[in-house]
């Protein structure tokens, strides 16, 4: 039986081409949209889950100040183990990952991708070694570990294991292990590991075992026996505050245990790593996968009845010559879930097409995984229930038809259930609706963001990081930079003021509450600062090479002055220590932007810069290229042994909101995709009711109606319905646009504008796409319309 359902799924197909056409494609884009939108989803909750050990492993995070932070002691975890039998294992990496340049046979990279971390890192975690011994990997205090590429990179075809690395121009490390290349799906990304005991050889916090400076993330691995259950995990907390409080007397802090599978999509911390998800948008991504499933289902509904007419005949001959109501209901549904599964064998290859573009919009490397059975098993159930939900109403609604009213031609008496097929047209552009105001939202907040007036001129700052010998040339560096023209505007500075990440509490004033803790940035500037980055001073003055006691002073931020109980005015002159050392405020700036626009503008304090760090320069209008140039001259004349490197600070900015750019693009691409599928439905109830009217079209004509005015009698209805979708959709898109606006301390306000562009857009999508069966069912002779009464 339902092989004969199926051939005559497949007749109808071949003989309405144009309705199929039409059918498929809809629910194909809307399979393909949603299909693309779980693959984005289940890599983003799949993050960190392929490590064998993973249930048992946590990562240690901190809030000190009501901040909380992704790093922890050097000393405190060595310290927890010992005292706390419910950790098996635990590991540091180092925070900040440097930047060192590694050379092999001629072959010299900087390298950002490098961790230094205890030898259990290979107990710990699961990272396949594909060659080496996984024991000793990381306890030889002058080896390394590299990924497959990264051996390739240096060493080509050749055995890497024994080899040595050149590091920094100065020691040897030696190959150890070759690791297997890094799941994309895992939050620690790198290239090389390097063994904690070279580090330890100059830091001090390793050297003194410190438990007072963060610095190093942190992992604990549980003993398999303990039961995770909140109540034991917030016993577990408690009892790493009171061990840290034992070693720590003078800083409060608090302490928490973050499951490893739920750091990537967890609250983003300060000092977290880069590449960071967010649960926000895995959030509204899968809600938008349902929703443009939904609209395709209502599409193929609405285009099911619009046939209605048309096959009246056949279900009142099938029900005379004996088919039951059950057998009919069997039928359509069949054809339905035929259609569904041909749209998703489309719908498959819209993917295979269309996943390189996607996976370039969001930075991932997503694949369909055809050889698993789960994901093959879920599509072909996803097709199942589509085919099934969108096909129910059609099926009941056509084996409903009374057969003796359907062979005297008195099809309109049946037209269906005309409240429930309303609804879903006011639910398809209601979606519609609320799709448009966000992608104006989102794309509104995201100019706001890149145009934004950080607190300084941002364009044509270009920086060099004092790595290699440059470092102990600085001196002949400035002046090499001062004789240049094109280079002679510039700064040495210890941080770049794009995103600070690191704070110390151990900051006095006057008048300070000693029971205050609060983190405060810092960061290290020379006398040129303010002027190379256009700031603005409140009061007071810049550092200056004329006076030898600015290396002890300070300039604050407004926010700063605020913090300590002072205005602008009385702040100069007040006494302030930083790290213990003593010295003087001299200047008030003027509040900027240092960390992204999520986050609001918090206290900073400004040193005077010792050591450098960055070399920034601000090129002139213009002669951006030839200042590049000028560059290179001189960084291959103080520093020939490292490859001469540049970034700029606007694209470094920009590179902080990738994020959201990327989930604008995507949600961009998907919001045309939902208009799309809803015009279509849309398109299928202007048919069925152009079908259902055909003869009183014809009448009117007859009797002188303009076609001016059957365009208006036909597309009332439709309009009548899209201002129900836009009273319902404006609340809700006002309320989704808010909650994602409240995740930045700076952010558009939302103007009435954007909905009333919104509504009148899917007005005029709504008219445009009934305009054509409205016309044609206006124009049609009406003799052709009367013929057979």
């Amino acid at each position: 039986m339902l092989k004969t359902y199926f051939k005559l799924a497949y007749r109808n197909i071949i003989k309405d081409k144009a309705y199929s056409m039409i059918n498929i494609t809809g629910l194909a884009i809307g399979l393909a949209s949603s299909i693309l939108i779980l693959l984005w989803v289940l890599n983003e909750v799949s993050y960190d889950k392929f490590h064998k050990n993973a249930a048992q492993i946590y990562r240690i995070t901190c809030n000190i100040s009501d901040i909380n932070v992704a790093v922890n002691t050097a000393g405190m975890p060595g310290g927890l183990k010992a005292e706390m039998p419910e950790i098996k294992t635990t590991v540091r990496l180092s925070a900040n990952p440097p930047t060192i340049l590694f050379e092999a046979g001629g072959k010299k990279f900087e390298e950002k991708r490098v961790f230094y971390a205890d030898p259990s890192f290979m107990d710990m975690f699961s990272f396949p070694l594909v060659q080496g011994d996984r024991t000793t990997a990381l306890k030889q205090v002058d080896g390394v570990l590299i990924t497959q590429k990264t051996a390739t990179k240096y060493f080509g075809r050749e055995n890497p294991i024994g080899k040595v690395l050149k590091k920094d121009n100065s020691e040897n490390v030696v190959v150890t292990g070759v690791l297997a290349n890094i799941p994309a799906n895992s939050q620690l990304q790198f290239d090389f590991i390097l063994p904690m005991a070279s580090l330890a050889k100059t830091n001090k916090d390793l050297k003194n075992n410190v438990w007072n400076n963060f610095s190093f993330y942190t992992y604990v691995q549980l003993v398999k026996s303990f039961d995770p259950s909140a109540a034991k995990l917030l016993r577990l907390e408690k009892q790493i505050d009171q061990i840290f409080q034992k070693n720590v007397h003078d800083m409060k802090a608090t302490f928490q245990l973050q499951p490893l599978a739920k750091i990537h999509l967890g609250p983003e911390l300060l000092g977290e790593m880069p590449g960071h998800g967010n649960a926000q948008y895995v959030n509204i991504f899968f809600i938008i996968a349902i929703l443009i499933l939904v609209v395709a289902c209502i599409n193929f509904m609405n285009l099911a009845t619009a046939r209605s007419a048309r096959r009246a005949k056949e279900i009142g001959l099938r029900k005379v010559a004996g088919a039951v109501r059950g057998e009919l209901i069997l039928q359509f549904l069949s054809e339905s879930v035929f259609i569904s599964l041909l749209s998703l064998s489309l719908a498959l290859v819209i993917v295979w097409l269309s996943l390189p573009l996607f996976n370039e919009l969001s930075d991932r490397q997503l694949v369909i995984p055809i050889s698993n059975a789960w994901f093959l098993l879920s599509l072909l159930g996803i097709a199942l229930m589509t085919g099934l939900i969108s096909g129910c109403y059609p099926a009941l609604f056509l084996s409903g038809f009374n057969p003796v009213k359907v062979l005297k031609g008195n099809v309109k008496s049946m037209g269906g259930n005309l409240l429930f097929r309303n609804a879903l047209v006011v639910t398809q552009f209601m979606v519609s609706i609320i799709l448009l105001v966000s992608t104006v939202v989102i794309y509104n907040q995201l100019k706001f963001i890149k145009d934004r007036d950080p607190g300084f001129e941002k364009a044509n700052l270009l920086y060099i990081p004092l790595t290699g010998d440059i470092w102990n040339k600085q001196q002949a560096l400035k002046n090499e930079l001062k004789q240049n023209s094109l280079t002679s505007d510039f700064t040495i500075t210890s941080d770049l003021p794009t995103n600070l990440l690191a704070g110390t509490v151990d900051v006095k004033w006057d008048g300070k509450d000693p029971r205050s803790q609060v983190l405060i940035p810092s960061i290290g500037v020379n006398e040129d600062f303010i002027h190379t980055f256009r700031m603005k001073l409140v009061t007071g003055r810049s550092f200056s090479s004329a006076f030898k006691t600015d290396s002890n002073n300070y300039m604050v931020n407004e926010k700063m002055v605020k913090t300590m109980g002072l205005n602008v005015n009385t702040a100069v002159g007040k006494p302030l220590t930083l790290w213990g050392n003593k010295g003087t405020i001299i200047g008030v700036v003027k509040d900027f932007n240092f960390k992204p626009v999520q986050q609001a503008i918090e206290p900073l304090i400004m040193r005077f810069d010792k050591w450098g760090g960055f070399v920034v320069i601000r090129a002139s209008s213009g002669r951006t290229t030839a200042t590049i140039q000028a560059l290179s001259k001189i960084s291959q004349e103080l520093n020939p042994a490292y490859p001469f490197k540049f970034e700029f600070l606007d694209q470094d900015m920009a590179n902080l909101y990738r994020g959201e750019q990327q989930m604008g693009n995507i949600f961009n691409l998907f919001a045309i995709l939902g208009i799309f599928i809803s015009s279509l439905g849309l398109y299928g109830l202007s048919a069925f009711m152009a079908e259902q009217r055909t003869k009183e079209i014809g009448v009117r004509k007859v009797l002188g109606a303009s076609v001016l005015s059957l365009v208006y009698l036909l597309s009332s209805g439709i309009t009548r319905l899209i201002i129900i979708a836009v009273t319902i959709a404006i609340p809700l898109s006002w309320y989704a646009v808010n909650s994602w606006l409240s995740g930045f301390a700076y952010h558009i306000n939302v103007s009435w504008l954007v909905f009333l562009t919104a509504s009148v857009a899917a007005l005029f999508i709504a008219w445009l796409t009934i305009g054509y069966e409205s016309v044609k069912a206006a124009i049609v002779n009406p003799i052709k319309s009367l013929r057979t009464e």
